[in-house]
């Protein structure tokens, strides 16, 4: 970040606040994927403010003040948007504390309670957020995504070509998503992104929210970047989550369960295949360090994934036979 940045940061604060530039005192409060950087305001009262500062040549902060003004009148735990300039793109925000989701990961029976806590956390947010006004999670977002995969894992990361049972697989993730009910999205609903402060679970980066599947979200939580659970663990969590879809509307109640896991796996390689494409692209394009390392858990993933979809057996050989030995190889190569 420039100096002059900082210092136009600065200044924008100090006018929020009614102070003396002299007077602010930022420290950094981290990064993300994304070219938006955050640090925490101390007040000379002692409380503390965020502020996200997003080059807006990079980051369109505008869909994410929409959504987190929707969001936090409808009461949804987000944080409270204090002041925003678009144009320059600074924002002041609620600080919600340094402790994500994962940071209770620390026993399985509170890693457990911290995801079902986040289902319910979840239901809130289908059962409350309109999601007429959010951009639609279509074929053509969908296909989108799962091109990430060729193009940036398979063909610019490791030169593999595409195998013939690509398109079949594909059609069918799509056509799986696109039969659910549509909610809203947060697209990103990973324990990273879900804080915990003073014992309550808020949701962080929902910028890329959309109205889409309802069972991304539970995905992005259960087939996340810390935990890789059982397949009896992961269909009790989707039948817990299913139970409470049926008895509160979001699912009919005539839905069958069996139907749903399907869904839910169908929709866990979608998003394992896009996120293998997207770190890939991270490494590459943006010069982002730390993916390339994750890359395996994702493709354990998606081999969780697709033992559940059988007449896609010939993409997950070629997954167990050719994807997962070049992974393997190019990783060791890069760490000589």
């Amino acid at each position: 970040m420039s100096s002059s940045r900082i210092d136009a940061l600065t200044q924008w604060v100090a006018e929020q606040n009614g102070l003396n530039s002299a007077a602010i005192r930022l420290s950094p409060a981290g990064g993300d994927a994304s070219f938006r950087r955050y640090f925490r305001l101390t007040l000379p009262c002692g409380s503390t403010r965020i502020v996200m500062d997003a080059p807006p040549n990079q980051e369109d902060s505008t869909p994410f003040v929409a959504i987190g003004k929707r969001w936090y009148a409808a009461k949804l735990p987000v944080p409270h948007i204090y002041a925003a300039d678009l144009d320059a793109g600074f924002l002041l925000l609620d600080d919600l504390g340094d402790t994500p989701l994962q940071a209770l990961f620390t026993d399985e029976a509170r890693i457990q309670q911290s995801h079902l806590d986040a289902l319910s956390l979840l239901a809130k947010l289908q059962n409350h957020a309109n999601p007429a006004a959010l951009p639609p999670y279509d074929a053509t977002l969908l296909n989108r995504e799962l091109d990430l995969f060729p193009e940036w894992c398979l063909n610019n990361w490791l030169s593999l070509s595409t195998p013939a049972s690509w398109d079949a697989l594909r059609g069918h993730l799509v056509e799986q998503a696109l039969n659910q009910p549509v909610v809203s999205v947060h697209r990103d609903y990973d324990a990273m992104n879900i804080m915990v402060h003073n014992q309550q679970l808020y949701m962080i980066d929902f910028q890329d929210a959309v109205a889409g599947p309802i069972s991304y979200d539970v995905i992005s939580l259960l087939r996340g970047r810390y935990c890789r659970f059982s397949q009896a663990q992961f269909m009790q969590f989707v039948d817990s989550f299913y139970r409470q879809a049926c008895q509160d509307g979001r699912l009919p109640r005539h839905a069958s369960n069996d139907e749903f896991l399907i869904q839910c796996q169908a929709m866990a390689a979608q998003r394992s295949l896009k996120v293998l494409g997207i770190f890939c692209r991270l490494t590459l394009r943006d010069a982002k360090q730390g993916y390339l390392s994750r890359l395996p858990h994702f493709l354990a993933h998606l081999e969780d994934s697709l033992t559940a979809l059988p007449q896609h057996s010939e993409f997950a050989e070629w997954v167990s036979g050719t994807l997962r030995p070049a992974i393997a190889l190019r990783l060791a190569e890069s760490t000589l």
